[in-house]
């Protein structure tokens, strides 16, 4: 138990300090991922001169059963503009073995998203994530995604 304790402490202190961080929360997925289901995070109030670089965060288990993920991301400016992307990204080696970080059965990806974003106009803007994942050979896409288990938004200052 003790030693449960110091690394539970170690990964506490090793977060909290994390000077490049903005924005970072998830949004736990339950009973699979429906298609239809979109994740939405609201961010306001971020610094309009410094760019940022904005990342979709995914934590995923043994259940996830494909090599890749596709994603339909959405950010809506204050103003009303609207961005929306298709994304693929790689969850597996060609070996099978998970990408990403993390201890046991959890892994855990940061995706890149936008890089060098300036939010310059002040108020609210909107993330949506939905998945679009199909199986080989199929048109309509999965139904239910199992596997991911959390979908996240991390913004961080640029180094640039």
């Amino acid at each position: 138990m003790h030693k449960v304790a110091i690394l539970l402490l170690l990964v506490v202190m090793m977060t909290s300090c994390d000077p490049n961080r903005v924005y970072d929360n998830y949004e736990t997925v339950s009973n699979g991922w429906n298609i239809n289901d979109s994740i939405q995070f609201e961010i306001s109030d971020v610094d309009s001169i410094t760019p940022h670089n904005v990342f979709i965060t995914l934590r995923n288990t043994n259940a996830y059963k494909y090599s890749n993920i596709f994603l339909i991301a959405k950010m809506d400016f204050p103003n009303g503009k609207q961005l929306t992307d298709t994304l693929e990204y790689a969850m597996a080696t060609p070996e099978g073995k998970w990408l990403g970080t993390g201890f046991n059965d959890i892994k855990e990806n940061k995706l890149w998203y936008e890089e060098g974003v300036r939010f310059r106009e002040s108020g609210t803007y909107n993330f949506s994530i939905k998945h679009a994942v199909r199986k080989n050979g199929s048109i309509s896409g999965d139904e239910r995604l199992e596997g991911i288990t959390e979908v996240g938004l991390r913004i961080e200052r640029s180094q640039k």
